[in-house]
């Protein structure tokens, strides 16, 4: 099913994509086909990608370029990084609704950030 673009947050064609992860833009097409991702679509049926999809995309590369996995080791990562993900979305929403600080943001971000560092590492060690 087809996805209708959204004008209030910022998108990217696919060629802007493909500059900015400085790979072409069949490569993009493929990591869509393989790991089975959805691009929100124009009228006419055009790619646009959000922030998130930047993203996604960019540690896609990064499994795949610098930390030579695999596609099927990529594919597990991201399905294993999928399950934590519900989690740690309802804990921020959690903090916004309570009015946190921007200290306290940061401070979720960089706890967070460390837990990501932290389960990479496992990853690789497996």
């Amino acid at each position: 099913m087809e996805q209708k673009i959204n004008m209030n947050q910022r998108k990217f064609r696919i060629g802007e994509l493909a500059d900015k992860l400085d790979v072409k833009k069949f490569v993009i097409r493929f990591w869509e086909k393989e790991f089975d991702l959805k691009s929100d679509r124009s009228g006419g049926g055009q790619r646009f990608y959000t922030q998130e999809d930047l993203d996604r995309f960019t540690y896609i590369k990064e499994l795949l370029y610098e930390k030579k996995f695999t596609i099927p080791g990529a594919k597990n990562q991201l399905n294993n990084l999928k399950e934590i993900k519900p989690a740690i979305k309802q804990e921020f929403t959690k903090t916004e609704t309570q009015n946190s600080s921007n200290i306290e943001t940061k401070a979720l971000f960089e706890k967070l950030n460390m837990i990501k560092k932290q389960l990479e590492i496992l990853y690789q060690n497996l």
